[in-house]
């Protein structure tokens, strides 16, 4: 190869590197959003089942931004860690605000399941491509496969309503 080609692959693995940072910096921005959407419903919460379970997901969001954090730090060095979201996809946790104000059990559950099987199809698009890195793919499908647990499980709750 010449000199000119291998600064084209250069800028090629560069352009390749600037999307998969800006996907996983838009999964970091949501989760961010779900963490903060599962607190405030958590205080809003008036059932103690519905409300631990809105505490542990605000948690467990918490525990996926540090985990894709880490992991961005070490293989991206110059990632912007508070987050810039610059996509026109949808933002299924921005809208859950209206449905906290009414303080009803049933609603914020309702946008919980919703918020959810958003992020789960958002997680699914990623892993779709394949030129995630191993570490960073077996993060994204190990929190996908705790997302799509709790979509399971919340039945439960719901029958408890």
């Amino acid at each position: 190869m010449n000199r000119l080609t291998l600064i084209n692959l250069k800028n090629i693995d560069m352009v390749t590197n600037d999307k998969l940072v800006e996907v996983l910096e838009e999964i970091l921005e949501k989760n961010r959003d779900a963490e903060k959407g599962y607190k405030k419903a958590a205080e809003n919460a008036d059932g103690a089942a519905l409300r631990s379970y809105f505490e542990r997901k605000s948690s467990e969001r918490a525990n996926f931004c540090n985990e894709l954090k880490s992991e961005m730090a070490t293989a991206y060095a110059d990632f912007d860690e508070d987050g810039t979201f610059t996509g026109t996809m949808h933002r299924a946790w921005m809208d859950i605000k209206n449905f906290f104000s009414s303080d009803s059990d049933e609603a914020m559950l309702e946008e919980a399941i919703r918020g959810d099987k958003a992020a789960f199809e958002e997680y699914e698009d990623v892993l779709n491509d394949n030129t995630l890195p191993t570490r960073i793919a077996s993060i994204i499908r190990d929190q996908k496969m705790k997302i799509r647990t709790d979509l399971n499980n919340i039945k439960t709750l719901e029958d408890l309503h």
